[in-house]
């Protein structure tokens, strides 16, 4: 029963965690912080930084002296040479050899400076790009947001406008039933909201469409709930443009990471060519080493003892054929393998010198690298020409477009208002049967088509304000 009762709670609190998430509304800001963390290109870009930081790194470090070393330990068999004494020797010898070095160069034509700076300068740049691919996803999550509140609300104007198609043929029905208008009133009204309801579901359609394309974006699945919040009314109410587009695109020239990244290819090219000329230039390194060895074949005495030997030092001469002998103290030694320390310590060898390397003839590696680093240097100057007039033409087009959508956005609210007046006129006239149908039938659709049309520009106005926002620095979100 417990296990059970825990069991529902926790279907309880999975449900309601649902619920929550389904009744979440999403704010522009909201949608924007989630798809940065969630794009891949952005953590693709995010790891190309990471690489970046290593070379950087290891372009730092080559410049600091080296050191290595090395131990060997090995077997040898029969007539061998003792690597201690140099003697032959018949006998299994266990040798060990340890090494260590170190060398630092200390000039080579700024090769490796260069190279550290050309290094540093392309981090730069692979952090201005992932810049760019932020941004490049802030703006298709605005695109498709924009689009989702816009399709929400044509949806909603063609519901009103069904509701009201449904208003009026209750009341035409009425009015037909007493005789007041003919029954094809009836029967074209009711072929209207056919029509007005075919027009809802087309604007369902859309609206679902570009959620559908939204949730993509944001690495959600299609059958997830997804609620956005509508673009506040007061935003960007007067359709207003203050600044020029040669002021915004010097603005978008400060600003814009393509074109940060561009120029800091530039130098990273130049420090590129400058570090290949190093190669013709002498190197001058600093080398040390230390050396040590041991060999099972290296013994060392050992006094044992002494014995005392009978050494014969004469004769007598009285008897020539008697020999006089001494008794002389004879040491006796053992014979064992040196210790470890104590070889490696006597064998001890220490070396340091200056190695200079001067270039003569190398199959023209070192001009071949110099042109084709100075090749991409002119190829770095070309790419950011490129990117400055594609901003530039970018700027410029965001800039008509903003302007044009401005002024249809002004016009359509101007015909909204003649559309909104003139509707309630022929809905009275409509009403007290001054007028026919027909004449109501136009009125309505040219105001539902005008609400349309305005809702239209002014979503296209924001977006192409939004744009120039962008280019100025400006904050995206509502």
């Amino acid at each position: 029963m417990i296990k059970n009762g825990f069991f529902a709670l926790m279907l309880l609190l999975c449900a309601s965690v649902l619920a929550q998430d389904a009744k979440k509304v999403w704010t522009l800001r909201e949608l924007i912080d989630h798809a940065v963390s969630s794009n891949l290109t952005i953590k693709r870009s995010v790891y190309g930084v990471r690489t970046g930081e290593v070379n950087y790194l290891q372009s730092k470090m080559s410049m600091l002296p080296t050191a290595n070393a090395s131990v060997n330990y090995g077997f040898s068999w029969g007539r061998n040479i003792d690597p201690v004494s140099n003697q032959f020797v018949e006998e299994r010898i266990n040798s060990t050899n340890a090494s260590a070095s170190s060398s630092w160069l200390l000039w080579n034509g700024f090769r490796l400076f260069y190279a550290m700076k050309q290094n540093e300068t392309e981090l730069e740049a692979l952090n201005q790009d992932l810049i760019k691919a932020r941004n490049d996803v802030i703006l298709n999550v605005i695109t498709l947001y924009l689009n989702v509140v816009f399709n929400k609300e044509l949806m909603h104007v063609a519901q009103l406008q069904v509701a009201s198609t449904r208003e009026q043929l209750e009341r035409t029905r009425k009015m037909a039933l007493a005789g007041s208008v003919p029954q094809a009133d009836v029967l074209n009204l009711e072929a209207q909201l056919a029509t007005n309801e075919l027009t809802v579901v087309q604007r369902e359609n859309a609206y679902n469409l570009s959620l559908l394309q939204l949730k993509q974006a944001l690495q959600f699945p299609a059958s997830q709930p997804l609620e956005v919040a509508n673009v506040p009314p007061d935003i960007d109410a007067e359709p207003v443009i203050t600044r020029t587009s040669e002021e915004i695109f010097e603005s978008a020239m400060a600003l814009m990471p393509e074109i940060q990244a561009a120029r800091l290819r530039q130098r990273s090219a130049m420090y590129a060519l400058r570090s290949a000329r190093g190669n013709y230039y002498p190197r001058l390194s600093l080398n040390g080493n230390i050396t040590t060895l041991y060999s099972t074949a290296r013994k060392e005495a050992f006094l044992e003892g002494t014995n005392i030997v009978p050494v014969e030092i004469g004769y007598l001469q009285s008897n020539p054929s008697e020999r006089v002998y001494t008794d002389q103290v004879v040491p006796q030694y053992t014979f064992r393998t040196m210790d470890y320390s104590d070889q490696f310590k006597n064998n001890l060898g220490k070396g340091l010198g200056f190695n200079l390397t001067i270039p003569l003839f190398n199959g023209f590696s070192a001009r071949s690298a110099v042109q084709r680093a100075a090749i991409n240097r002119e190829l770095a100057d070309i790419t950011f020409l490129e990117r400055e007039n594609q901003l530039r033409q970018s700027v410029e087009t965001a800039y008509n477009d903003a302007v044009a959508a401005a002024k249809t956005y002004e016009s359509a609210r101007k015909q909204v208002k003649a559309r909104e007046e003139a509707y309630r006129m022929t809905k009275q006239r409509f009403e007290l049967g001054a007028a026919n149908y027909v004449e109501y039938q136009v009125a309505e659709n040219d105001l539902y088509q005008a609400q349309s049309d305005m809702l239209r520009a002014r979503y296209d106005f924001i977006f192409r304000k939004k744009v120039l926002d962008f280019y100025q620095g400006l904050p995206l979100e509502f």
